[in-house]
């Protein structure tokens, strides 16, 4: 389990440096949430306490399908599409950091040639990219999916095993037939029990 959530941080921590870097305030949430339930289920891995990896098997599956979610936001699957700031909840006009900065984009800043236009604005052409950002998005979404899930499966089976030896676990003394006391004697020998010393 430990390596399982190492790689469960690193490919949210990864995550969630691009995602600050183009200034995508859900995605970020989402990632941070990612991250603080992960180390909450180790926590409960090492402590063994199953309501801990309850939660973590719980928002496993709503982190699967807030992947999904992005999937097809950037595949623009049912009218979603790619081009509005719903990952910025409405705040910034900025976008995937991939989109100017993928593997092989060339990116060229052409300011605004209108006096009136203020000189924050300016056009970005990106060409000659090696892989669109919308599919490296994509592939950080599945692999986030694949991770998710075989944790999810992980997290599952360490539940099972502690509430079965929850069950199995029997107090000294108590009733179950596992019991380390020895059986009980037909007959118990009584001794008498020599004073110490001189009674006056």
């Amino acid at each position: 389990m430990f390596c399982l959530c190492v790689f469960l941080q690193l490919a949210a921590l990864e995550r969630q440096i691009f995602d600050f870097l183009g200034f995508q305030w859900a995605p970020i949430l989402g990632n941070f949430l990612q991250i603080i339930v992960v180390i909450l289920g180790l926590f409960g891995t090492i402590q063994f306490r199953p309501r801990y990896i309850v939660v973590y098997t719980v928002w496993t599956a709503l982190w699967v399908t807030w992947n999904v979610f992005i999937i097809c936001f950037y595949l623009e699957v049912g009218g979603l599409s790619k081009e509005t700031d719903l990952m910025t909840f409405n705040i910034s006009m900025h976008r995937s950091w991939w989109r100017e900065h993928g593997p092989g984009c060339i990116r060229r800043v052409v300011r605004p040639s209108s006096p009136g236009v203020l000189e924050d604005y300016s056009y970005v052409s990106v060409t000659g990219c090696i892989i669109d950002f919308q599919y490296l998005e994509v592939i950080h979404s599945a692999i986030q999916i694949l991770l998710s899930l075989i944790g999810f499966v992980y997290a599952c089976y360490v539940i099972s095993i502690f509430m079965e030896e929850e069950d199995s676990f029997d107090f000294i003394g108590g009733l179950d037939t596992y019991s380390y006391r020895q059986p009980p004697q037909e007959h118990v020998e009584l001794k008498p029990v020599k004073p110490v010393g001189k009674v006056l």
